[in-house]
């Protein structure tokens, strides 16, 4: 019987799933940063075997140019578990100034319309049981076409 983490690796090393490796090297990359360089970043992507970081703040960039050649060389000198099918061969960075799209506030808006129907249509059916559904209908028309 598997378990989880071994039926989650066995998905990850299919190749409808390869992206999900490269998220992976991503993460695994971006945790070797400081913690005040991870939270400048907007995404990350792959692109021509250079990993592009997107930041939202020209500091977080200034940060980055001075962490991002010991990354490189760690990277050079031992390629993490995460990365080993990724060829990275620059690790590249820039800042993006479009704004973030907020969650907006969803407003319910009800709108009530008023009943057309009259209730004066005549009824006459060969079941009972139908007919005396029907007329009860009816009347339910009838009682709020009133008030």
């Amino acid at each position: 019987m598997k378990n989880a983490m071994q039926i989650i690796t066995s998905l990850q090393n299919k190749p409808q799933f390869s992206k999900l490796k490269k998220f992976e090297c991503i993460d695994t990359i971006q945790s070797m940063f400081m913690p005040s360089f991870t939270r400048f970043v907007k995404f990350a992507y792959f692109q021509n075997n250079t990993l592009f970081f997107v930041l939202n703040h020209n500091a977080g960039k200034q940060e980055f140019l001075n962490s991002v050649q010991s990354i490189k060389s760690v990277l050079k000198m031992h390629i993490p578990e995460g990365c080993k099918d990724q060829k990275i061969d620059d690790i590249k960075a820039f800042v993006t100034h479009s704004p973030l799209k907020k969650a907006q506030d969803v407003q319910i808006v009800r709108q009530y319309y008023t009943e057309k129907a009259s209730g004066t249509l005549n009824v006459h059916m060969n079941d009972p049981k139908l007919e005396e559904i029907a007329k009860s209908i009816q009347n339910i028309i009838k009682d709020n076409n009133d008030s």
